[in-house]
């Protein structure tokens, strides 16, 4: 099969009957059309002439270009590339597949980078709360932090999914939805929005389903989100670097430091796995020392 046709079937596999986001889908389509570039130029152009070898030789072009590309860039690279074969694979077009043997890189584990309960509370009061703006940024900031949503997930919210109380539907990777809490802080805030800002804001554009809306009455992008973010911990004077995963991490260390279970933080924060939460799960050498020399009796 032509390699061009085979990565548009697995993109239209991913999009349609995984249910990828589009964030995801185009993370494959940029990763795949690298891919599909470079066997270009090395003369292979159907999905039967690939080998391991051939994919190998690939993967050490692109871990040797200048600037070297980051193990994570790498790791998605290839879990694109093997994505692709094992899709081939599954429907027939392939008896084999060539990434079998395909090693991922070795990644350094970095633990989260989190605010502090007072740096998040300094981020959440930045917004103004007598600007429209102002009032739907911090909903969106309360949010965030009171549900440990993806910006991705937060910006995809329906008005619809806040209609159950005290909890939200969110729907994540896969469109797998979850059920999480509310805390009356975010609820405040967001009720506030929805009476206040979000009628006058509809009525600028398009009838739309969605909770957080622009200017201009369209649904708020994951770019404006997180242009939001940054304007705040501007506003906070936060000066450790502040992205759109930052208020997730904090949610989920600020529960774990509560004495939440690890697995009932997994289950909020839509992992699959609970080895995925388990990163938030180290404490800092720091802490190790205050607790140490708090709790044991031949400590001092």
């Amino acid at each position: 099969m032509r390699l061009d046709r085979a990565i548009d079937a697995y993109l239209r596999h991913v999009t349609i009957e995984r249910g990828l986001s589009e964030h995801t889908v185009g993370a494959y389509r940029r990763d795949l059309g690298v891919y599909l570039e470079w066997l270009t130029e090395a003369g292979v152009d159907d999905t039967t002439a690939v080998t391991g070898a051939i994919i190998s030789r690939f993967i050490s072009d692109r871990s040797s270009i200048v600037p070297p590309p980051a193990a994570t860039s790498l790791a998605r690279l290839q879990s694109s590339v093997r994505g692709l074969h094992r899709f081939l694979v599954r429907e027939g077009i392939e008896s084999e597949d060539p990434t079998g043997r395909l090693r991922p890189p070795k990644m350094s584990q970095r633990l989260p980078k989190a605010l502090t309960i007072d740096q998040v509370e300094r981020l959440l009061a930045a917004p103004s709360a007598e600007e429209p703006i102002g009032i739907r940024d911090r909903a969106l900031l309360e949010l965030l932090y009171a549900t440990g949503a993806r910006v991705s997930e937060a910006v995809g919210l329906d008005v619809d999914d806040l209609a159950h109380g005290d909890v939200l539907r969110l729907r994540g990777k896969g469109s797998k939805e979850r059920i999480v809490p509310i805390g009356s802080f975010a609820r405040d805030a967001v009720d506030a929005y929805l009476t206040r800002v979000r009628p006058d804001l509809a009525a600028k554009g398009r009838a739309s389903a969605r909770l957080f809306l622009g200017a201009r009455g369209a649904p708020l992008s994951r770019q404006s989100a997180w242009l939001v973010i940054r304007a705040a911990a501007g506003a906070a004077h936060i000066t450790s670097e502040v992205s759109p995963h930052t208020l997730r991490h904090s949610f989920a260390t600020h529960l774990l430091q509560g004495g939440a279970d690890v697995r009932v933080v997994q289950e909020l924060l839509g992992h699959a796995s609970v080895a995925t939460t388990q990163i938030y799960t180290h404490v800092s050498v720091d802490t190790l020392r205050d607790i140490y020399a708090t709790s044991h009796p031949r400590a001092r």
